[in-house]
């Protein structure tokens, strides 16, 4: 009787974290857009990696983890800190400028399928099939659905803002499969190299903050409410809750979180910024979301094919879902 319960508790605790992660990781680009009101992006990416990096210490110093040891390890972490944090935060944060959090929230949601990609080029044991390479083929059409190329560029967007949200994705893609053959074989648990690959990328840009990130600024309330959650939790707790929705129901079952996110931010953006979204680019998101089942066997009439190996985007011991930033 008391085992059932505490499997009720577990459950329900599980179901919340889940709840509170599609929130948080669908709220990034909303909140990276509050932020960009008062700050430069160089000062969203700053602020957002030391509260995160100052978050998961705290959580590593609370349940007593010890952080990866050894120089090839840490060398390792960095490469994927500024492949998974530094570079695409950045380019995000710009991109931002020009392209709307609803439509980045979309575009984000293109990672699994560039780490499919990138996989199946760079990793000996992904051989492309057909669910793989129609995956892709369908997730391709998804991304020209989203940027309408057809239509032509408004002066407000411009192409370089779309291209600048795809570059973030790539590098998330990069950065997946450089874990997966470097960092992953190594067994290491999930707490640990998130706060060591974000306390990373926090010390590039503290080093690198007054060349980049000097400018002067204002900030009010809201946009610092919206670095204290972007920060603490989006790129801090909801490692936490991710690790362990891993552990309770599994991969698969997390990496769900991947086509709920883009939802939230989609309503956020149009919601409580004001922005407007063409038809096509909700069907353009939705195909692209078929892509990724396709492309990793997760659709019915798929089932005999080989199911993909491409890890998931947040696997190898720092995420075990698809989606967010």
């Amino acid at each position: 009787m008391a085992e059932g319960s505490e499997r009720s508790a577990g459950s329900r605790r599980t179901l919340t974290q889940y709840v509170l992660l599609a929130l948080v990781w669908g709220s990034s680009f909303f909140l990276v857009g509050i932020g960009l009101q008062d700050l430069a992006p160089t000062q969203v990416v700053l602020a957002r990696l030391a509260i995160g990096a100052v978050a998961l210490a705290l959580v590593c110093f609370v349940s007593r983890q010890r952080l990866p040891r050894g120089g090839r390890i840490w060398a390792h972490l960095f490469v994927v800190a500024m492949l998974l944090c530094v570079v695409p935060f950045l380019l995000f944060a710009w991109a931002q400028q020009h392209v709307p959090s609803s439509v980045a929230s979309i575009i984000n949601a293109t990672t699994p399928l560039m780490t499919m990609g990138v996989a199946l080029l760079a990793l000996p044991s992904e051989r492309p099939d057909r669910w793989k390479v129609g995956g892709l083929g369908l997730g391709f059409i998804g991304i020209l659905f989203v940027l309408d190329p057809l239509g032509g560029f408004d002066g407000e967007t411009g192409p370089l803002g779309y291209i600048a949200c795809l570059g973030a994705t790539l590098s998330y893609g990069i950065a997946f499969v450089y874990m997966r053959r470097f960092v992953s074989p190594r067994g290491l648990t999930a707490i640990p190299v998130a706060t060591a690959q974000v306390g990373l990328a926090a010390i590039v840009m503290v080093v690198l903050s007054p060349v980049i990130a000097n400018q002067p600024f204002t900030i009010s309330p809201a946009g610092a409410a919206s670095m204290l959650v972007l920060g603490a939790f989006g790129t801090g707790l909801a490692y936490v809750w991710n690790a362990s929705i891993v552990a309770n129901w599994g991969a698969t079952a997390a990496s769900t979180v991947t086509y709920i996110a883009p939802v939230v931010g989609i309503a956020l953006g149009v919601l409580a910024l004001g922005e407007s979204l063409a038809w096509y680019q909700p069907v353009g998101a939705i195909v692209v979301v078929l892509g990724i089942l396709v492309g990793q066997g997760r659709v019915p009439w798929a089932g005999l094919g080989a199911q993909s190996k491409t890890p998931s985007p947040r696997r190898g011991g720092f995420y075990g879902g698809d989606g967010g930033i």
